[in-house]
């Protein structure tokens, strides 16, 4: 069972919209069947990302949760769902219960994959459902689909006119819009009526677990001789290897040169991967504090880091949990620059506890802070220089400056 993670949007839209998945942006990773689609490119704030209301919140124990349950089987209803009727008049935005297949779904994410048939969707003109990529080696590619294509119908539900969450949730096969939770099982079929021109198809698509790339990195050349090339790492969540796969990225960068670490959008995750993360750019020391039932922990990088590096983060109001503790943790540590808009706020700590009929509650245990003491929940992280144009250009600039890029 996971331990302590970052990565939740507020229980009420979890259960109908939830993550970005995983996490991805799961997320970027993000439209893949298992994904999202293009519906959050649009400049609007989606649901999940939004703050919810903040109200006084009463803190609700396990043994609270047991008793409705409890109480909720004798009478025949479900306990999980009396759990939650429970947490909702607690007032606690973040503390949810999972039945045991939502849960399996969460951990399946956390672990860096999805179940899906590996192709990512985008709406067209006239309400046209289209692939918008495909995954390499994935049941999609293998059956010939190519982005591009147009998809006409999903398992004879014609999908024109649909929302893109839609068509994600009707081939994930879990019928419900901007689920996380993978309804469907891996060898699961899927009838996909499929359009190239004049010519239309169907093929019977297999469903597999896939993994998400969390970590995609590439280079930021400097303009002609006048500046130098530079290091783009853009984490989507922070996944299980997530932290391993960024030092690696800094470890291959060539000498001094600088980072651009993007952590917009990115919803959050596994608190270990994130200070794994931090422990690429620090040589030991404070990452974060946070308290279980009033006990402070400390959270500490590892030693080894590349501290001399140029570094800029990039957040938005996307940047949410872990990946607002790592941005808070290298801006207060005085090893990055931050750029962008304000994070998100959400700066609770949840533990993992199962109840009966294998259902497990997540319940808001404490809260973290960076290594100044700045609390996160409510307020965020606010960058050093608040851009909300092209941020990527003017973080490109900020870098320059540092002598690490164009």
């Amino acid at each position: 069972m996971p331990g302590p993670t970052m990565f939740v949007p507020p229980r009420r839209v979890r259960r109908g919209a939830a993550l970005t998945l995983v996490f991805v942006g799961v997320l970027t990773a993000g439209a893949a069947v298992g994904s999202w689609g293009g519906e959050a490119q649009d400049g609007r704030t989606p649901s999940w990302q939004r703050t919810p209301p903040r109200t006084a919140a009463r803190a609700v124990d396990r043994s609270a949760l047991e008793a409705a349950a409890e109480e909720a089987a004798q009478d025949g209803r479900s306990g999980s769902e009396a759990a939650s009727e429970v947490l909702d008049r607690s007032g606690d935005a973040w503390s949810a219960v999972y039945s045991p297949r939502e849960y399996e779904g969460f951990a399946l994410a956390l672990d860096g994959a999805y179940v899906g048939v590996g192709l990512t969707t985008r709406r067209a003109a006239g309400g046209r459902m289209e692939v918008d990529s495909v995954r390499p080696g994935g049941p999609a590619e293998r059956a010939g689909v190519r982005a591009g294509d147009r998809i006409r119908s999903v398992d004879a539900v014609d999908v024109t006119g649909r929302p893109v969450t839609e068509v994600v949730s009707l081939l994930r096969g879990d019928g419900r819009a901007l689920t996380a939770w993978p309804a469907a099982a891996p060898g699961t079929p899927v009838r996909v009526g499929l359009q190239r021109g004049d010519r239309r198809w169907e093929r019977t698509l297999l469903r597999e677990r896939l993994a998400t790339e969390s970590v995609e990195v590439g280079r930021l050349a400097g303009p002609g001789s006048a500046g130098a090339p530079a290091t783009l790492i853009k984490v989507a969540a922070f996944t299980k290897g997530t932290g391993e796969r960024v030092r690696d990225a800094v470890r291959a960068a060539a000498p001094r040169e600088g980072v651009l670490l993007d952590l917009r959008g990115n919803s959050g995750g596994l608190l270990a991967e994130a200070v794994t993360t931090a422990s690429a750019f620090l040589d030991g020391g404070l990452v974060a504090t946070y308290d279980v039932h009033g006990r402070q922990r400390v959270l500490r990088a590892e030693r080894g880091g590349d501290t001399r590096r140029p570094l800029v983060v990039l957040v938005d109001g996307g940047t949410m949990s872990a990946a607002e503790l790592l941005a808070g943790a290298l801006q207060d540590r005085g090893r990055a620059v931050v750029v962008g808009t304000r994070t998100f706020g959400k700066g609770s700590v949840q533990m993992p506890s199962r109840l009966a009929e294998g259902s497990v509650a997540e319940l808001t245990v404490g809260h973290y802070r960076t290594p100044a003491g700045r609390s996160v929940d409510g307020s965020g992280i606010a960058p050093d220089l608040v851009v909300r144009g092209d941020a990527e250009q003017r973080a490109r600039t900020v870098l320059g400056g540092l002598g690490g890029g164009s």
